[in-house]
């Protein structure tokens, strides 16, 4: 049998892991006002968001794998305080990412709690190219959110399109978002 240390880091791995679960039914709050019914998840949407990160990293020339990470655990928080969207942040004081962060990975064993808080902690500054291209990832994977919802009749979602866009730093993260505004969502149906 495992000894307590183990039994304790297994426990709060495991609790962990059942509030990043809260993500899977957390839906992103501001496409409500584009009067999106069902939007996507938080979870749904950092899926996305990874996968973006690597690619962009890849021909940027960074860490496929690093920049993923924290494509992943970038909207890890809202399971804390919810997706707030972008046009109620004046009105509210939320705790920074990084200190809802070390909250929730309080209970984790400590090679995986620094790997979380240096994640997270990495992609807030921004300073790395990994976390470059995660953020242009958020930015590139909400770009193209709005434009399935626009394909799906949503007529309200040009604010988001041009956003997004105009906030994507890297080469390659600005040719994803040209080429997302005239490549149809279901192109690949057809290679």
């Amino acid at each position: 049998m495992a000894d307590n240390t183990t039994d304790q880091d297994a426990s709060g791995t495991i609790a962990f892991a059942y509030e990043m679960g809260v993500l899977k039914r957390l839906r992103r709050a501001g496409w409500w006002h584009a009067g999106v019914r069902d939007p996507e998840s938080v979870s749904e949407h950092s899926l996305r968001v990874a996968q973006l990160a690597a690619l962009i990293a890849a021909e940027e020339g960074g860490d496929p794998a690093r920049a993923a990470y924290m494509g992943m655990w970038h909207d890890s928080q809202e399971t804390r305080i919810g997706d707030i969207p972008h046009s109620a942040r004046p009105y509210v004081e939320v705790a920074s990412n990084e200190r809802i962060t070390e909250d929730q990975i309080a209970g984790l064993p400590d090679r995986a709690a620094k790997s979380v808080r240096d994640a997270v902690t990495e992609y807030e500054a921004c300073e790395t190219i990994e976390a470059r291209c995660a953020k242009d990832a958020d930015r590139l994977e909400c770009l193209m959110q709005a434009v399935e919802y626009q394909e799906a009749g949503y007529t309200r979602v040009d604010g988001w399109i041009e956003s997004s866009r105009s906030k994507i730093k890297t080469d390659f993260g600005k040719r994803l978002a040209e080429a997302a505004l005239t490549v149809s969502p279901l192109a690949w149906r057809n290679r």
